[in-house]
C-alpha cells in the first residue's frame, strides 16, 4: 500500500486530490495522510473522506495529523498546497502585499506570481515550504513531491536547486486555457491537440490543432467578437500567441495594462475583491468554515482536471502520462536561461518526470518570459542567500512595478512592506524558519 501525504490538506486541493486518488482504481488501496495546522478543518476533511471510503466501500486508509513529522516517514508521494502567514487570498499579509504597493501607484490583482506581492509571498513562503523538503530528505528521501503552492516558478526553482528531492510544480492553467479555447471555437476538447510552453502563468499556446487543421485562424476570428479575456486576446494580436492564465493574472506580469485607471477600464480589470463577492459560496466552503446550517456535502468520486493523481498513477503503473509541468529548463527551451523554471510538456512514468525538448520560443515570447524570469531569479537568490538587497532588486526589475514607480519610491515602498511583514521575515536575520500557524 503506497502512502500519499498531503501537506495543507485543509485547502481546496486536499479534498479534490483525495477524491481523485479514490476515483483511480490503481490508487484506491493507498494510505492518504492528511496534514494541516488547522485542527478544525483537518478534522472535518478527515470525516468527509472517511464517509467517501464507507460510501464506496474502498480499501483506502485515511490518517491525519497536525504534525508532518508523524506522517512523512515512508511516504511515497508528498503533495504541498499551503499558505504561510495567513490565508492565501484574504487578510494579512495578503492585503499588505496589495495595499502598500497600491499607495505608491502599483495596482495588483492576484499578487501571487511575480510583482511586489509575488516576491513578498515567496519571501515568507519559500523558507517554510522548503523545510518540508528538508524533512523529506530525512524521513522519505525517495519520495516524489508535487507542489501546488504559489509562487510556483520560484518555489520549484528553490526546491530543485537547493534540495535532493525529486519534484514537479503543478498548475491547472494549461488545461483550463486550452479547454476555454476549444469551447470558444466550438470544437470538442477531446479532438484537440496542442503544444504549450513557457513559464508558469505565462506559457504560450504555440500550436492548437484538430487533426491536421490549424485552429489558430478560428481563434483569431473569434477574438474580434468576444468581450471576454481582453488582455489575453490583446497579447495574441500583438505578440502572435495566446497565453495561459487569466487576463487578471497576466495584466500583472506586463507593463501594458494596469498603469492607469483608463487602462484598467479599457481591459475590464475589475478589482478582485468585487469578483470574490459575486461568487456563490458552495456547500463545501460553507461547511468547512462552520457557517450556520451548513451540512456535510455528499462525496462523489468524479475525477477533477488536476494532474497530480494521474502523475502518481503513471509512476505506479508505468503507463506514461503526458502533461505540462514546472521543472528546471536545462536546455528544454534554448532561448530561456538554462537555470530557470519552465512550464513545458513532461512525461511521467515509473522513472519519474522527464521534460520534453520544446526548442526555441518565438523571440518576442521568450523576451516577455525573460522579463519575469529575472524577477524570479533575484527572489530565489534572496531566499537562498538571505539577501534583503536581492529581494529589493527583484521588486525593482518587475515589469509592472518598474513602469509605475520611481526608484526612490520603490525603495520606500519596499521598506514599508518589509516592516509590515517583519515578523514573517525574521529568518533573514537569525536563520530560524518559523512554523506555519493556523490562520
Amino acid at each position: 500500500m503506497r502512502k500519499i501525504v498531503i501537506i495543507g490538506a485543509g485547502s481546496g486541493f486536499g479534498r479534490r486530490l483525495s477524491l481523485d486518488i479514490m476515483a483511480r482504481e490503481s490508487l484506491r488501496d493507498s494510505t492518504i495522510a492528511l496534514c494541516d495546522v488547522h485542527d478544525g478543518r483537518l478534522g472535518k476533511l478527515t470525516s468527509y473522506l472517511e464517509r467517501a471510503v464507507e460510501k464506496y466501500d474502498l480499501p483506502t486508509q485515511i490518517v491525519a495529523s497536525t504534525d508532518r513529522h508523524e506522517l512523512l516517514p515512508d511516504a511515497d508521494y508528498v503533495i504541498t498546497s499551503v499558505a504561510v502567514g495567513g490565508a492565501a487570498y484574504s487578510g494579512f499579509p495578503f492585503t499588505a502585499e496589495k495595499e502598500i504597493p497600491a499607495k505608491y501607484g502599483i495596482d495588483q490583482s492576484v499578487a501571487d506570481t511575480i510583482g511586489v506581492g509575488g516576491v513578498f509571498r515567496f519571501l515568507r513562503t519559500g523558507p517554510v515550504q522548503h523545510q518540508f523538503y528538508r524533512d523529506m530528505e530525512s524521513h522519505c528521501p525517495n519520495a516524489f513531491a508535487l507542489n501546488y503552492t504559489n509562487p510556483m516558478a520560484m518555489l520549484t526553482w528553490l526546491h530543485t536547486t537547493d534540495s535532493s528531492i525529486r519534484n514537479v510544480g503543478l498548475c491547472h492553467s494549461v488545461q483550463g486555457t486550452t479547454k476555454m479555447l476549444a469551447d470558444l471555437i466550438d470544437v470538442p476538447y477531446d479532438e484537440v491537440t496542442y503544444q504549450v510552453a513557457g513559464i508558469n502563468h505565462m506559457a504560450w499556446v504555440l500550436e492548437f490543432r484538430r487533426g491536421s487543421e490549424d485552429l489558430y485562424p478560428r481563434i483569431r476570428e473569434a477574438a474580434e467578437t468576444t468581450e471576454r479575456d481582453l488582455v489575453r486576446f490583446e497579447m495574441m494580436r500583438q505578440f502572435g500567441r495566446f497565453v495561459t492564465e487569466s487576463s487578471r493574472h497576466n495584466s500583472e506580469y506586463l507593463p501594458y495594462f494596469r498603469r492607469t485607471d483608463e487602462l484598467l477600464d479599457m481591459y475590464d480589470l475589475m478589482p478582485r475583491e468585487r469578483r470574490q463577492e459575486q461568487r456563490r459560496r458552495d456547500g463545501w466552503r460553507a461547511w468547512m468554515n462552520g457557517e450556520d446550517g451548513a451540512a456535510m456535502p455528499e462525496p462523489e468520486l468524479v475525477l477533477s482536471h488536476e494532474y497530480a493523481t494521474a502523475i502518481v498513477e503513471a509512476m505506479v503503473t508505468n503507463t506514461p502520462f503526458l502533461f505540462n509541468g514546472n521543472v528546471m529548463n536545462n536546455g528544454t527551451i534554448p532561448n530561456l536561461p538554462g537555470e530557470c523554471c519552465v512550464e513545458v510538456p513532461c512525461v511521467a512514468d515509473s522513472f519519474g518526470v522527464r521534460a520534453c525538448h520544446v526548442g526555441e520560443l518565438p523571440p518576442q515570447l521568450a523576451a516577455l518570459n525573460r522579463s519575469n524570469v529575472s524577477v524570479q531569479e533575484l527572489a530565489v537568490r534572496a531566499v537562498i542567500d538571505r539577501d534583503r538587497e536581492a529581494a529589493f532588486h527583484a521588486c525593482a526589475v518587475d515589469p509592472l512595478a518598474a513602469a509605475s514607480v520611481s526608484l526612490p519610491d520603490m525603495r520606500r515602498m519596499f521598506d514599508e512592506l518589509w516592516d509590515a511583514e517583519r515578523e514573517l521575515l525574521r529568518w533573514f536575520d537569525d536563520g530560524e524558519i518559523p512554523e506555519i500557524a493556523a490562520p
